[in-house]
């Protein structure tokens, strides 16, 4: 009657960028593969056996040999074996804590409980068949290899692959040097990437330049020069946009001899990688430099917007950012690309950074344009959470989702330099930790602020609240409801009933999911409501309806769930919002299933999935499907329903506790079953339950 359920569409603004095409039917977050790959064939083929014979893998190398490159290669031939393939870029993350939260959440686990996250991870890949690349490692190369062997021991099916300027030294690596491409010969690779980038560059003069033998010999000079090492090779082709290949390889050469004695202390390729970069950055105009160097203090990728907002003083006019940062595209020290709801965005290699972070040192502007950077990324987070509650709801979550890197490094910053700006940030964040998936990584964050912030005033209050929603969803009931009552005694000096209706929220639901739902009334029904005040639109107040709803129907009470849903749905649908309208049509469902009305109940859960499934909630899918199973059930299709409660099963694995505890929540989950098992028998059931589970949750 209702057809199958699927929320198999690859949920990439939550997981990653989804399959990538050479890699099938395959889950996974591979990066999109580079359009024109030249050579490697020998390094290909190794990988291919190593890959299916070794368990961990490490790819070394010096920066700019093209490392990451040759794993996404490398990775994308071999996706066919596997369950999944999840790429981790480890870049930008700068606090090694991090590490077990940023794989988590790459892979598609957003756990939501409050044991280690380790042990999560642990748990949730053992009986899988996946290839985990992780990206970029040398800065974190003890944390990685502590972690990489304790997933490698709890799941046999797991292989790791790692790329890294050093190897790990875990027992049982095999490590594969990633060497320069081969520069000797008029057909050698390096001459193949040099044409290449040139004829991209500047199409007419690389095509004269490798129409004549002398000048292809110049050209293959060039690239020995240049190691073979593939980035180098990048930004010297960039250049016959300006300069001839004569001029390039006259400057070059000058370049090199004056540098020989001054890089010394470096390994022979780090000095040449260094040299061409140093090469390259001369060949800049003095205001390329400029945003060159101010631009190193991005983590991972930025948008223009963020740029001219940073990187703008002195003679780098706010206007100029945008024409001098396409300058850099142009000349491969800046790359560009377009991201899903995001627009274009920027980001410099990490080799290419670190160059410019030197400079920006040199400069002596470290401190000044970090603090730029992170009070940038202070206000868009403030601006969020205005926003949050709006028609642009969906637009804001892919954007911060798109700068969570940078939102980490300006609240570590912050974190630092300034506590009270740190705390405001963080607290500004509630949405984005309890929302989009990140609550292990805001619970650090809030808790670190609220310790490191003066005491006293609306921030705190705030920081309280959206810590305690953390502790919510990760079912630590009792530290949430004594940081509910912390937070009420916080926000009654401030004559404002917003913040005291968000208290209320946190203890409403810290006795509800136990299973206290008269109490939970009584802090947040409607009385309640009336005595705090405050506008009947605002997120305290729609909160504390929610909790109502939840509460109402395990009391059984479902005609009044349902009238306070409506009006739920209804203020949400006013304000444009969608993440909170999809829970009001949840408790929908849920009222309907307690009257009997179960082709109702089932249409309304199928409109919570949808709005769920825009937001990446995992917490609300797997919920959602529960209650699917539930109604479809009782209309009698038992073996769709089974196959609905394996899809949940599977999506309440990437939240953590299944139905989080809640007696309530449990026994609509059973009931389902129960119904289920009865109309087409314990064998056929079990069938179909299993081949649910195999539903992609990524």
């Amino acid at each position: 009657m209702f057809g199958e359920y699927s929320v198999n569409d690859n949920q990439a603004d939550s997981a990653g960028a989804g399959p990538a095409p050479d890699s099938g039917a395959v889950p996974g977050n591979l990066p999109p593969d580079v359009a024109s790959f030249i050579g490697r064939e020998g390094e290909l083929t190794l990988l291919d056996r190593v890959l299916s014979e070794r368990r961990l893998i490490t790819l070394t190398g010096v920066g700019g040999v093209g490392k990451s490159r040759l794993a996404r290669r490398a990775v994308g031939r071999a996706a066919a074996r596997r369950d999944g393939v999840w790429w981790v870029q480890l870049s930008p993350l700068r606090d090694p804590r991090l590490l077990t939260t940023t794989v988590a959440h790459a892979v598609g686990l957003a756990d939501h409980s409050s044991q280690p996250l380790d042990e999560e991870l642990c748990a949730w890949m053992a009986d899988k068949e996946i290839l985990l690349v992780l990206d970029t490692c040398e800065h974190l190369v003890s944390e990685v290899r502590h972690l990489a062997g304790e997933l490698l021991q709890s799941a046999p099916g797991l292989t790791v692959l790692t790329t890294s300027r050093e190897r790990l030294g875990s027992p049982g690596e095999r490590v594969v040097e990633v060497r320069p491409l081969p520069s000797e010969g008029p057909d050698s690779d390096a001459l193949a990437l040099f044409r290449a980038r040139a004829l991209a560059a500047a199409p007419e003069a690389a095509a004269a330049v490798f129409a004549d033998p002398d000048r292809t010999r110049t050209a293959a000079e060039v690239c020995r020069r240049l190691d073979g090492i593939p980035l180098a090779l990048e930004l010297a082709g960039a250049r016959l946009r300006l300069w001839t290949l004569e001029q390039v390889a006259q400057r070059l050469g000058a370049r090199f001899e004056v540098l020989a004695d001054t890089r010394a202390a470096h390994l022979p390729r780090h000095q040449t990688m260094r040299t061409a970069i140093g090469w390259s950055h001369e060949l800049c105009k003095p205001v390329e430099r400029l945003l060159w160097s101010r631009l190193s203090v991005f983590t991972g990728d930025f948008d223009v917007a963020a740029a001219r907002a940073v990187c703008s003083g002195g003679p780098l006019a706010p206007g100029r950012v945008e024409r001098v940062l396409e300058g850099l595209v142009a000349k491969s020290v800046v790359r560009r690309s377009q991201e899903r709801g995001a627009g274009a965005r920027y980001l410099m290699l990490d080799t290419i950074r670190e160059f410019g972070h030197d400079w920006l040192a040199e400069l002596g502007e470290v401190r000044a344009v970090a603090d730029r950077h992170a009070h940038w990324y202070a206000a868009l987070s403030l601006a969020a959470d205005e926003g949050w509650m709006g028609p642009g709801q969906v637009d804001w979550y892919r954007r911060m989702t798109a700068e969570h890197a940078q939102l980490r490094t300006a609240l570590e910053h912050l974190l630092a330099a300034d506590p009270a700006a740190a705390l405001e940030m963080a607290g500004a964040l509630w949405f984005f930790w309890f929302a989009c998936g990140h609550v292990h990584e805001g619970r650090r964050f809030l808790e670190r602020a609220l310790d490191g912030a003066p005491p006293g005033d609306a921030a705190r209050a705030q920081g309280l609240w959206a810590l305690g929603l953390t502790m919510l969803l990760q079912g630590d009931m009792g530290p949430a409801r004594e940081t509910g009552l912390r937070c009420a005694r916080a926000a009654a000096p401030l004559d404002d009933p917003e913040p005291e209706l968000r208290a209320a929220y946190l203890r409403a639901v810290s006795v509800l999911m136990p299973g206290d739902p008269t109490t939970a009334i009584a802090l947040a029904g409607p009385r309640a409501r009336a005595g705090h005040g405050g506008h009947t639109s605002g997120t305290g107040w729609l909160l504390c309806r929610l909790a109502t709803g939840y509460a109402l129907c395990d009391l059984g009470r479902y005609e009044e769930a349902a009238e306070e849903a409506r009006g739920l749905r209804e203020s949400c649908a006013e304000l444009g919002e969608r993440w909170l309208r999809a829970y009001a049509d949840y408790i929908l469902a849920v009222a309907a299933l307690g009257l009997g009305q179960h082709g109702e109940a089932a249409r309304h859960v199928r409109a919570m999935l949808s709005g769920k499934r825009l937001l990446g909630d995992r917490f609300g899918i797997a919920l959602g499907l529960d209650v699917l199973a539930a109604a479809v059930a009782a209309l009698g299709d038992g073996e769709l329903a089974a196959r609905l409660l394996g899809t949940g099963h599977a999506w309440w694995r990437t939240v953590g506790r299944p139905q989080m505890g809640s007696p309530s929540l449990t026994a609509l989950r059973d009931r389902g079953e129960r119904q289920a098992r009865a109309a087409i028998g314990d064998a056929a059931y079990e069938t179909a339950f299993l081949g649910g589970t195999e539903a992609s949750t990524g």
